[in-house]
């Protein structure tokens, strides 16, 4: 039986939310640095990383993707789902990933470093991330040996990374403050917190569909519980700001927001053809809905919608490379499977 994927669940403050990510950078003691490997070399440390979480009691969750034996359309889906990095999914050596069967947790390895360590969950959770990210982690130092100083901590091949070579961020979906023109101040004030925020595929990626993600700059001279109490602060600021202009929107012009509502959901019902750039847009109009009890819509639903709705995941569930135009007409195909507020995928 196939496990439910992760992005199907809605979690706490779903409704704006979207997700909570860690993630790991980490380099085995006994090679050099990524790129000075030989692709024999690399090709044991697929192989030994592998061999070291089929060891442990989480292992038998995961499978092991060679990009070498990948077509560039299923390294690309990948991407959209969050699960591997562009540079991953680019890059000419050997190179590999290890998914769990939820796509919660993967694995990438000879990306920037030897290994990049990834948990994703729903909603604002991230404390039980951070433990989840530890189990994994806690796996490869057992069985591999990491390369550790005890003044610079994990030694990565980017300073930017050494200390913690943690990256915890959140994705939030901000319409309201995009709307009363604070998300400027919004980003400055995090900046000013040690956060930064880009766009929905992280650094030099735009926020589409008024979605962000914020992380942590700084990895070194703080702890891991440090970074991730003052990112959850934040956001969760960030978070009651949101819920106070849609409110506040609300209460000011309901026929005005119900009809944007309504509008969205008819156009997802009855559209021929979609952009992405439209669906996420709409998608995001259902979910301002659903937060504000116009629509019963399930937001983990929405979130999976999120990946679906992508070039490459929609050109992969087809069988084929699709057309622009063949992408725009599959993409209005499956968003009208909407029907009441309630997603029918």
């Amino acid at each position: 039986m196939t496990a439910e994927r992760w992005y199907r669940r809605s979690g706490d403050e779903g409704d704006v939310c979207v997700s909570t990510r860690v993630r790991f950078a980490r380099n085995i003691s006994k090679y050099p640095f990524p790129g000075r490997m030989s692709d024999d070399a690399t090709r044991r440390l697929i192989s030994e990383t592998a061999t070291a979480l089929s060891k442990s009691e989480i292992g038998a969750h995961f499978r092991l993707v060679d990009m070498e034996q990948c077509s560039s359309l299923e390294r690309a889906a990948l991407v959209e789902r969050h699960i591997i990095s562009p540079d991953l999914a680019e890059g000419g050596s050997p190179r590999a990933v290890l998914i769990s069967d939820d796509e919660s947790m993967s694995v990438m390895i000879n990306e920037e470093d030897h290994l990049r360590l990834q948990v994703l969950a729903p909603g604002l959770d991230v404390k039980k991330t951070l433990e989840r990210a530890r189990q994994l982690d806690e796996v490869f130092d057992r069985e591999l040996g990491y390369a550790f100083d005890e003044k610079l901590g994990y030694l990565t091949k980017c300073p930017t990374n050494l200390g913690t070579g943690m990256r915890v961020s959140v994705m939030l979906h901000l319409p309201a403050l995009e709307e009363a023109r604070e998300i400027g101040g919004v980003i400055s004030a995090a900046g000013g917190a040690g956060l930064t925020a880009r766009g929905i595929y992280g650094e030099g990626s735009a926020a589409e569909g008024s979605l962000y993600q914020f992380s942590n700059r700084i990895t070194l001279g703080y702890t891991e519980e440090e970074v991730c109490d003052r990112l959850e602060q934040v956001a969760r600021q960030i978070i009651e700001r949101e819920h106070t202009l849609r409110r506040r929107s609300l209460e000011s012009d309901r026929e005005g927001v119900e009809d944007r509502v309504w509008r969205a959901v008819g156009t997802l019902k009855y559209a021929r053809r979609m952009d992405t750039s439209e669906a996420l847009r709409l998608l995001g109009e259902v979910r301002v809905g659903a937060s504000l009890g116009i629509l019963p819509t399930d937001c983990g639903r929405l979130n999976e919608l999120l990946w679906a709705v992508r070039a490459s995941n929609l050109s992969l569930s087809a069988g084929k490379e699709l057309s622009p135009s063949e992408r725009d007409r599959r993409r209005a195909e499956l968003l009208r499977g909407i029907e009441e507020g309630s997603f029918k995928i």
